[in-house]
């Protein structure tokens, strides 16, 4: 089943149940893969990958979101955003910490040969291809700093 199918079965169970802290965010995640698949450069269907990417993406938006609103004191809405991060993170696959990102950078380090921070975009290349959807960009960049300095 796909992630747009099942999406649209919580919708009418989170309606059933009429849970609406996880409806609104539900519809948020199903408004987005809609536009993503409206766009003009993409097929009729989303692959799994693009998918994970719209999740990705409205995850990100969610927490930037989140994080002014911390800084303005509207603790209301930053509640609001929190919540429909929850539901969105429901979906993402299973996010790596930082001690297994490092090891698989390690690895990826190793592999590729890389010696000082010039040879960053050889790893982060190969990074952002082997942890998609497990890990933040961020975080592989950070790591990856880290490491090659």
């Amino acid at each position: 089943m796909s992630l747009e199918q099942t999406i649209n079965q919580d919708i009418k169970t989170a309606m059933i149940a009429k849970d609406n802290v996880r409806l609104r965010g539900l519809r948020a995640i199903k408004a987005a893969i809609l536009l993503a698949k409206t766009e003009k450069t993409q097929v009729e269907d989303l692959s799994e990958e693009g998918e994970i990417k719209v999740l990705q993406k409205l995850a990100k938006q969610r927490k930037e979101s989140g994080d002014i609103y911390r800084n303005q004191n509207r603790d209301d809405l930053y509640q609001i955003e929190m919540e429909e991060l929850q539901v969105i993170e429901g979906y993402l696959p299973q996010q790596l910490d930082r001690s297994a990102i490092e090891e698989v950078i390690k690895t990826i380090i190793a592999a590729v040969g890389a010696t000082s921070v010039k040879d960053m975009g050889k790893v982060m290349g190969a990074a952002n291809q082997q942890l998609a959807g497990r890990a933040d960009g961020r975080t592989i960049s950070e790591v990856v700093k880290s490491l090659l300095t």
